[in-house]
């Protein structure tokens, strides 16, 4: 049995995932490091955050999170768009699938985005500088222990 924690962390792997059917989506499984080469439909990186301080309520005891997750989008030229513009399909998509499925099926009270801040990526030997955004989905949900 996976922790809360860990379970919403997949979900929203997951979501992402779906999102973006052809991106390769990464971490939380100890591929964590970004590859020097961006895939043509670009690359997603879910890192496991910090579910921060819970606020409490007793009886029943209930622990409540408000997660943030980091998320990191990059991306090159694609199909005819800019990289700036492969990228920005790539966040309205992953806006989207939130804005479809705010609790994870029932997992979480709310799923939430933070605006994305983009910037060109550094790699060895590229042309044009593929673009990146950092951005965090939070995720608030509650749990009777920390640890479950």
């Amino acid at each position: 049995m996976m922790s809360k924690r860990l379970t919403v962390l997949w979900r929203v792997k997951q979501l992402i995932q779906i999102a973006l059917p052809g991106a390769r989506v990464m971490g939380l499984d100890g591929e964590d490091a970004a590859p020097a080469i961006i895939p043509p439909a670009g690359m997603v990186v879910v890192r496991s955050g910090d579910p921060g301080e819970p606020e409490y309520t007793f009886s029943p005891m209930a622990y409540h999170y408000e997660h943030r997750i980091p998320i990191e989008v990059s991306t090159a030229r694609s199909h005819g768009l800019t990289s700036e513009e492969a990228l920005d399909v790539m966040l309205v998509a992953i806006g989207q699938a939130v804005a479809t499925d705010r609790t994870l099926g029932g997992l979480c009270d709310w799923l939430d985005t933070s605006a994305a801040g983009t910037d060109d990526i550094a790699i060895e030997a590229a042309g044009k500088p593929p673009r990146g955004a950092d951005l965090m989905i939070m995720a608030s949900y509650s749990t009777p222990n920390p640890l479950t």
